[in-house]
């Protein structure tokens, strides 16, 4: 389709805006499958919209994250708070469209201030969306301050939901033995809390301590303890992964898992954490932009010259192969 113009993107916005789920919805369609329209979008999106809070969420499948993200988003909504829960799910390799997409992820009634939408991984690493950062960007536009984002849930290699969010909840269960696979991982690293999900069933007590040991093996765990560790003696201030459990089907011990996570924030916007990761994200998108634009352009001008052509066809003749190919093409795009 094609861009829109300023008038549109005016109105665009001024809708967005005004936090309507279908209106987001259709925005996110049109960034997920990279409309230009959609692109157009985003750059006034980027423009206005501050950064959300982003809350991230990982473990393996069966840990219950499908259930403690609606419970956490109930929670916030009932303090008068817009949230939105992105949930990222394995892509078909045929439509590229979410497999899971359809899913049934919370029986509770819906609450306008909750905003649920299912993303295909589409080829994106670390069991994250490609365009995460951007619907995460048009949640704020939106009026959701808080985003909580659900991995695919391998379990071992979600850590790129470090890049996205501000803190990190490492989700496991009682009975999934896989507090040895975290630690075998790495996955523990990234957590910001590492909570025990289904703590009403047997073996919760023990998967809790179990991730507390580890937690206290950890190069330079020392005396820290969970929570924040105050600048003392010369060392500055540090956070130490709390182990909490709760119970996503009863809430409880949710209220302690936000306030953590509450705690971690403002620990991180003193520090100045918080601003450095916004930043950082902000050169992320602008170097994948940026590579993006240059491709772009510099295919462009090798099919106007009919460079692409010629080598294309060297290519199918068997005169050339994948490799010498490319390098034929970028010698022949000049750089001014």
């Amino acid at each position: 389709m094609s861009a829109m113009d300023a008038a549109q993107l005016d109105e665009a916005m001024t809708r967005l805006a005004a936090g309507g789920t279908r209106v987001l919805s259709r925005a996110v369609s049109l960034v997920e499958n990279g409309e230009p329209r959609g692109l157009d979008l985003l750059e006034r999106v980027y423009a206005t919209a501050p950064h959300p809070w982003v809350i991230g969420f990982t473990g393996v499948g069966g840990a219950g994250k499908s259930t403690l993200l609606p419970r956490m988003a109930a929670h916030f909504a009932a303090r008068g708070e817009y949230v939105a829960i992105l949930a990222v799910d394995p892509s078909s390799p045929i439509t590229g469209g979410a497999v899971l997409g359809d899913r049934i992820r919370s029986t509770e009634a819906p609450d306008e201030r909750i905003y649920f939408r299912s993303l295909a991984t589409r080829g994106g690493t670390g069991g994250l969306a490609t365009c995460i950062a951007d619907v995460v960007r048009l949640m704020s536009a939106a009026g959701r301050r808080i985003v909580l984002v659900e991995t695919v849930g391998a379990g071992q290699s979600e850590v790129a939901i470090r890049d996205v969010a501000h803190a990190t909840v490492v989700v496991t269960a009682p009975g999934l033995g896989d507090e040895v696979q975290a630690m075998k991982a790495g996955i523990l690293e990234i957590g910001t809390v590492l909570a025990v999900n289904k703590a009403d069933l047997p073996g919760a007590d023990e998967a809790a301590n179990t991730l507390q040991h580890v937690m206290a093996l950890a190069p330079g765990a020392g005396h820290m303890t969970e929570g924040l560790n105050e600048a003392r003696d010369g060392h500055p201030a540090r956070w130490f992964p709390p182990v909490l459990k709760v119970c996503a089907r009863s809430g409880a011990g949710m209220e302690a898992l936000i306030a953590r996570l509450e705690e971690h924030r403002a620990f991180q916007e003193r520090s100045g954490e918080y601003a450095r990761r916004n930043l950082a994200r902000d050169r992320a998108r602008m170097d994948e932009r940026l590579r993006s634009l240059l491709m772009e352009r510099a295919l462009a001008r090798a099919r106007a010259t009919g460079v692409w052509q010629t080598v294309e066809r060297r290519l199918q003749a068997g005169e050339t192969d994948p490799m010498r190919a490319a390098r034929e093409i970028a010698d022949a795009i000049p750089i001014q």
